[in-house]
């Protein structure tokens, strides 16, 4: 399942939700650039074939497991040509063995997001939007310079798409597990 749409929208929060109702992992896009901004600067070309080579390999990996399946949360700019190219191999990479992909796209409005981009939840798991002018700033350059959303052009068929403005991340995951048929987590006794 891949859960997309802007900075701070609330992807990985949807994504932990998710995760605790139906048992399937959640791998946050930043859990893979944290893991190289220390040493290679965002954006740089270091940076994109690192962070893409471990994105790549994690879901290779899940999909040739036992892994009942995968959340993955990523920012797509819908006008850029490369990310639905990513999209696509990642897509086909558990697809080719028989897999199901599923897209949630989340939506809010811009003043949600900001106050979004700097909770405590995102903070302690994003290290580098701990400094809040300058992941203010890039959430604001992205706003400006690509289109976050699909604008109702998604182009795949398996999509749902969520304005969680004002939706609770509990109430957004039963409402993707609803329209996806996921089952719930079963809690045996112990």
């Amino acid at each position: 399942m891949f859960v997309v749409g802007p900075p701070a929208v609330g992807k990985m929060t949807v994504g932990q939700a998710l995760q605790e109702r139906t048992g399937l992992r959640l791998f946050h896009n930043h859990l893979s650039i944290e893991a190289v901004l220390p040493v290679f600067e965002f954006g740089s070309p270091p940076f994109s074939r690192l962070v893409d080579g471990f994105r790549t390999r994690v879901l290779e990996e899940a999909a040739a497991s036992d892994l009942p399946g995968l959340i993955f949360t990523y920012v797509w700019a819908f006008d850029e040509p490369a990310d639905l190219e990513f999209v696509c191999r990642m897509k086909s990479i558990f697809e080719v063995r028989g897999g199901r992909t599923v897209f949630v796209e989340l939506q809010a409005d811009l003043e949600t997001r900001l106050e979004r981009n700097v909770t405590e939840n995102r903070l302690s798991r994003k290290p580098s939007k701990r400094d809040p002018a300058l992941s203010r700033a890039r959430l604001l350059d992205h706003e400006q310079r690509y289109r976050m959303n699909s604008g109702g052009h998604f182009p795949f068929a398996e999509h749902l798409l969520i304005d969680n403005t004002h939706v609770m991340p509990a109430e957004a995951a039963e409402r993707i597990m609803a329209h996806f048929s996921l089952p719930r987590l079963s809690l045996s006794a112990s």
